[in-house]
């Protein structure tokens, strides 16, 4: 599936926004950051510098993201709820942010806690991410 530049943009900030919401960052999170960057098309060195500079980065605004279409929304929320879960635990500040991501984007609150409970059973780093099916048209 195409995505616009600004959802493809909006998916990687709201997945390293994710990252900082517990105040730490692990190994899987970077790993999964980097898959998701190379898929959307993001330099290695941009994705390595955002990740070096998430936690102390005060200019960036902490705003949950809105995407153009609740699909796009729907394939964000899985991924995030993959990264949230990455280190075998979901911070409470996490859940709420991704909760408000789903409210942004008109997605079911029961919808949600499903999807948490789900991503919560996995207890290996997924093979497959959402973002895999997507690609960012530059024109």
């Amino acid at each position: 599936m195409k995505i616009s530049v600004m959802d493809g943009g909006n998916y990687l900030k709201g997945l390293l926004l994710l990252i900082r919401k517990d105040r730490k960052v692990t190994a899987p999170e970077i790993q999964l950051i980097k898959r998701v960057g190379e898929t959307l098309g993001f330099e290695r060195t941009f994705c390595d510098n955002a990740l070096g500079e998430i936690l102390e980065n005060k200019y960036i605004v902490d705003a949950p993201p809105k995407f153009s279409t609740k699909h796009i929304a729907v394939k964000f929320i899985k991924d995030g709820l993959k990264l949230a879960f990455s280190d075998h635990e979901m911070h409470p500040s996490e859940a709420a942010w991704l909760r408000s991501v789903a409210e942004l984007n008109g997605l079911d609150a029961a919808w949600f806690r499903r999807e948490s409970v789900h991503a919560a059973s996995k207890t290996q780093l997924p093979l497959r991410l959402e973002v895999d099916d997507l690609t960012v048209a530059y024109s």
